[in-house]
């Protein structure tokens, strides 16, 4: 008897529900489930591969991409802030090296990172900068 288990109760029909041929199933992706844009299957079989282990968890990569797609989206907007600011259209290396020296979360974050010609911040030290020298005020008599 199908659909009987050990016990002999019915547990209902599984697998017996008739789908008509002119009817396409559609296709749902972990990534369109979460809500995100980055690949949730990509980030589970890195995790998989790169560990050593067979098992990782169901949620686990739907949380990794969902903390790095946040994490991407942010430096995005910072550098388009950048990039607004310096009057380009396009968002290059140096308008991320910007939006990551400025913000001091991302900065301890990517502190030891080397951006591909993202070039250095314009600082000059106060002690380097040449003083102008004070002009005593002449008193008027």
């Amino acid at each position: 008897m199908s659909g009987e288990g050990k016990s002999g109760k019915s547990r209902g029909k599984t697998g017996n529900v008739l789908i008509p041929p002119d009817v396409k199933r559609v296709r749902v992706t972990r990534s369109q489930r979460a809500g995100l844009q980055f690949p949730v299957s990509r980030f589970h079989r890195k995790l998989r591969h790169n560990d050593g282990r067979k098992k990782v968890a169901v949620s686990a990569p739907v949380y990794l991409a969902a903390v790095i797609e946040y994490l991407v989206a942010e430096i995005v907007e910072l550098a388009g802030n950048a990039a607004k600011d310096n009057k380009k259209r396009r968002i290059l290396p140096q308008h991320l090296q910007l939006a990551v020296r400025n913000d001091d979360e991302f900065c301890r974050l990517l502190g030891n990172v080397i951006i591909a010609e993202g070039g250095v911040i314009p600082h000059i030290l106060p002690q380097l900068q040449t003083r102008k020298p004070k002009i005593p005020k002449t008193q008027e008599v």
